[in-house]
């Protein structure tokens, strides 16, 4: 529903990322009216009054219940700042760097955004529903329209969560950046599942099924599976996200030789805080980057790196983090036929022309 000029998106149908020069001087969060988009279906429009939450299953120790806007805006709030990214983000490199097929959008690195979430703990209105000591699975599910594929309707879009991951840090968010969620966004609750893939993230949030037995949905048995030869054929779950970084640069970016420039850009890990970011201008040597901003362990990491090229041509600039828990960008990401969790180093093109 929101705007989304050229200058600040790439748009693939009713999505759209986010171009990378768009986030250059925004400070640390990233402004709502430059946040990704992103649905399987489209947008509803959805009224807070009449909004309900309705909370079953056989992981409560009664039966349904239900919770109000003004229900949830009443309950202890929290604000948290996190990132939310696509589980395909970064798939085009799979085909532009690595010569694979994959299917999906074609998302480059835009399809990321950190912002600042406030709204109620999940495991606070779990509690206050009766969550049983039996429970092993939530399954949150969205009001968006139904998503058909194929000609088959797969139902709202949901995805099963643990019950430990639901406890751990998990949010009914319903305030973004300081004011109510967005309609694209979220409007009027969504949940935020820190450092796990985007999907997880439910937005419309309409109903959340509590199970003390194990739940699929076509979302983490049929999409959001790492599939393909290295993996055991049922696939992987996708969980959790990969390390990336990004430079604030168009794409084929033209600058100055002989001139002073400095490059910025910022990284991030669904396993921690940035530790390290290094940069390589020449496709040898690596230099460590200047942290600019705190490394926050649901956020990322903004640096720099003064370049002052000498001659005239074609570059190509590499960025690579290292998160606390040691992992570091490799040079290859491992193939899936889905194309999610591209986490190899970007080979970021730009030219070098002579000095004025």
């Amino acid at each position: 529903m929101k705007p989304l000029p050229p200058e600040w998106f790439d748009v693939y149908g009713s999505n759209a990322e986010t171009r990378w020069e768009a986030m250059n001087g925004q400070g640390y969060l990233t402004p709502v009216d430059r946040f990704f988009v992103r649905d399987h279906t489209s947008t509803p429009v959805l009224d807070a009054a009449t909004w309900r939450l309705q909370l079953f299953g056989s992981g409560l120790r009664g039966g349904p219940v239900e919770f109000t806007y003004q229900d949830l805006r009443a309950l202890p709030s929290e604000t948290i700042t996190a990132f939310i990214e696509c589980a395909g983000n970064g798939r085009s490199f799979f085909t532009s760097q690595q010569g694979q097929t994959v299917s999906g959008t074609a998302w480059k690195l835009g399809a990321v955004g950190v912002a600042r979430w406030r709204g109620v703990r999940l495991a606070t209105v779990l509690a206050r529903a009766g969550l049983s000591r039996h429970a092993v699975d939530v399954l949150p599910e969205g009001l968006d329209p139904d998503y058909v594929a194929g000609g088959v309707n797969l139902g709202k879009v949901r995805r099963p969560l643990p019950v430990a991951k639901a406890l751990q840090d998990v949010l009914l968010a319903y305030e973004m950046n300081g004011r109510p969620l967005p309609p694209d966004h979220g409007f009027p609750v969504r949940l935020v599942v820190p450092s796990w893939a985007g999907i997880s993230s439910i937005k419309w949030l309409g109903r959340i099924e509590v199970s003390a037995t194990p739940l699929v949905s076509p979302w983490s048995t049929q999409f959001y599976r790492l599939l393909g030869a290295d993996y055991p054929a049922e696939g992987t779950l996708v969980t959790e996200q990969v390390v990336k970084s990004a430079f604030e640069l168009p794409w084929g970016a033209t600058l100055a030789a002989g001139q002073r420039h400095v490059l910025r850009g910022r990284s991030w890990s669904g396993h921690g805080r940035i530790r390290r970011v290094e940069v390589s201008t020449d496709g040898v040597s690596w230099k460590p980057a200047k942290p600019i901003s705190p490394a926050l362990d649901r956020g990322w990491l903004q640096w720099e790196f003064p370049w002052r090229p000498r001659a005239a041509g074609a570059y190509t600039l590499r960025a690579r983090a290292t998160d606390v828990t040691g992992v570091r960008q490799p040079d290859v990401a491992p193939y899936n036929t889905q194309g999610y969790l591209f986490g190899a180093v970007v080979r970021h093109p730009v030219t070098v022309g002579s000095a004025p």
